[in-house]
Order: C-alpha cells, then sequence, then structure tokens
C-alpha cells in the first residue's frame, strides 16, 4: 500500500472504503437483470434504426447502459459513506439523512449531481429539512451537491407549491466546501480526487480486476435466434398476435 498522505483519512481507512465500493461494482448481467424493469423493444428498435446500429449492438449498448446506471448507484454510497471513518462526530445513520453530526447539529442529504431532483424530489428534501429546523432549534441543514454548478455554499432558496422559502439555515453546498467544512482543509477534496486513481491500482492489484460477464444475447438466442423477435417477444409474449411475430 502507497502511503496517501491525505492527511484527514488513514490510508488504511481509504484503502478500504474504496475496495468496499469496488467490490459492489456490477460485473454481472444476465437475461433476468436486463429485463428487470421490461425492456422497450419499439425504442430499441428507434435506436437501431436512428443511429444506424444492429440489434445486437444495440442491445450491447442498453447491457452497458443499465450496467454503468447500477455502478452510479455505487459511487453515491462511495461519497457519502467515505464520513463512516471521519470521527469527530460525523456519523451515517441507516436511515434519515445521509450524513449527520449531532455535535455540531448538521445534517446533510447528498446528491452526485446538481440537476438530479426533480421538481418533487426537491420540495420533498426541502420540507424534510425543514422539519428538522422545527425538531432542533440549532440544526443546520445541508444539501451537499458532488457535482454542483460551481463551488459553493449558499443559502438554498426553493419554491415549494409557488412561494419561494428562503432560511438561512438551509444550504446549498459543493462537495469540495463540504470537506472543508468537515475536515478544515479547503483543498481536501482535491487531494482525495488526485490520489484515487493511486489507490484503485492498489486495491484492483490486491483483489483483481473482474471483466464484465454478459450472457444477455446468448439467452437471448434461446428465445429467438432472430434478435429483434427476441426483445419484442420478451415485452409482448402474452400480447394478442406476437405468437405469429
Amino acid at each position: 500500500m502507497n502511503d496517501y498522505n491525505l492527511g484527514f483519512i488513514s490510508n488504511e481507512d481509504i484503502f478500504t472504503h474504496v475496495k468496499t465500493t469496488v467490490e459492489q461494482y456490477k460485473t454481472l448481467i444476465n437475461l433476468d437483470k436486463f429485463n428487470n424493469n421490461i425492456i422497450d423493444p419499439i425504442k430499441l428498435t428507434f435506436d437501431a434504426k436512428v443511429y444506424g446500429m444492429s440489434f445486437d449492438e444495440i442491445i450491447e449498448s442498453e447491457c452497458l447502459r443499465q450496467i454503468d446506471k447500477a455502478n452510479t448507484n455505487h459511487i453515491g454510497f462511495f461519497h457519502q459513506n467515505l464520513f463512516k471513518y471521519v470521527g469527530n462526530g460525523w456519523k451515517v445513520p441507516e436511515k434519515g439523512f445521509d450524513v449527520v453530526n449531532e455535535n455540531l447539529h448538521i445534517y446533510v442529504e447528498m446528491k452526485n449531481k446538481h440537476n438530479t431532483m426533480n421538481s418533487s424530489s426537491a420540495q420533498a428534501t426541502y420540507m424534510k429539512m425543514q422539519q428538522k429546523l422545527l425538531d432542533d432549534k440549532q440544526a443546520k441543514c445541508l444539501l451537499v451537491e458532488v457535482i454542483a454548478k460551481q463551488s459553493q455554499y449558499i443559502t438554498w432558496k426553493a419554491t415549494l407549491n409557488g412561494v419561494e422559502y428562503n432560511n438561512e439555515n438551509i444550504k446549498r453546498v459543493s462537495i469540495d466546501q463540504f470537506y472543508n467544512l468537515v475536515f478544515d482543509d479547503s483543498e481536501a477534496f482535491m487531494k482525495l480526487c488526485k490520489k484515487l486513481p493511486i489507490i484503485l491500482d492498489d486495491v484492483l492489484a490486491e483483489c483483481g480486476t473482474d471483466v464484465i460477464e454478459n450472457t444477455v444475447k446468448e439467452e437471448l438466442k434461446e428465445i429467438s435466434t432472430d434478435s429483434l423477435k427476441s426483445l419484442y417477444l420478451l415485452a409482448f409474449n402474452t400480447y394478442e398476435g406476437f405468437s405469429n411475430f
């Protein structure tokens, strides 16, 4: 193991945390997982024709999209659960807020990207924070965004049912500013990003790299040797007329 020299987290803890994240990474996709939410063969038909791809190629692309979506959730785990190793009152509770420090009365919701919340989700999050302010008069609630529009620590102005709310104890914060708050180091997040490739190399040297195992195309061929037909029968096999597709 290298000396990562981060200062705010030990070599052992950051190695363990990165390893735990890597071990969650999705490396297997089969037909059950592929069709978990029922594939839309009509959209895939449009995609294939508009983008000039074969149906085998479009199936492979959809598999990679699903894997990427699952892995995006694991990156959310990485950002949130790093704070289990911080100490000084910082905790990652099993329910409620994503990160809390009850000693400092700080309650955090974390989002990977500034545009991942729709309006109803944003309203629900803001109302959750308003309730916390009612429960704890000293509370400060933070919406921490990993990929924000810019580095910021600003009051979150939210609109609920057409009414704009503005509370100095509810902030919208980029993750670099949150790291500065937690670790008293304005460059802490940058340091982690800079060392992350080295940490990943060390982790992968220990636990190995799993190549993605994709059995979807082989399993689709068991339905029909025609990829297009397989996709439609997967979604519409009980629909009228599709026995003659």
